[in-house]
């Protein structure tokens, strides 16, 4: 995984939009964002790691998740879109890429800066509960990830805005963080 500021110039949200400034993970952990590379490999020792991550973690189910315009048809468009709107979650998000690429944005908190994480096969990410991002392929679009979750299956994403910033999530978040 590569992270960078985004470089907030117009164009498709697929393309890099890279600033040309790197992120070390020093920030990546100051805003609670981990990561780590797990190659996928032929004899599933990649499946072993991720399980003892998950256990390490707490998480107890996982699906599978694949889009891509062969597989969404028409929606394909709409779907992209729709994972790139700001929101967060109540819950720890983490992605394992089985194959294909994307994009990953968190807000860093103290510059309101979008820092764009590149991800590819092998790359784990986990966003803690409450911190601002958005999701979107790149130029290959399509991708096969791994999602892992602490409970049932379940994504609900709440978009931006006044509401969201009071959101108790949210503002533990903030406090995890160090920010009053």
């Amino acid at each position: 995984m590569r992270a960078y500021y985004f470089d907030n110039l117009e164009g498709d949200q697929r393309l890099p939009h890279d600033s040309g400034m790197d992120v070390p993970d020093e920030v990546l952990k100051s805003i609670g964002v981990l990561h780590w590379h797990i190659p996928i490999d032929a004899e599933g020792k990649y499946e072993q790691e991720i399980t003892a991550v998950a256990k390490e973690r707490s998480y107890r189910n996982h699906d599978i998740v694949s889009i891509s315009k062969e597989g969404l048809g028409d929606e394909f468009e709409t779907k992209i879109k729709s994972f790139y709107h700001e929101h967060m979650h109540e819950d720890e998000e983490i992605r394992y890429i089985l194959e294909g690429t994307g994009f990953f944005d968190v807000r860093e908190q103290s510059s309101e800066s979008w820092i764009r994480c590149h991800m590819g096969a092998g790359d784990l990410l986990v966003l803690p509960a409450g911190i601002y991002h958005r999701f979107t392929l790149d130029m290959g679009n399509r991708v096969r990830t791994m999602r892992l979750f602490k409970d049932e299956p379940k994504w609900i994403a709440h978009n931006r805005g006044d509401q969201t910033d009071a959101n108790p999530y949210r503002l533990e978040y903030l406090k995890s963080i160090q920010v009053q």
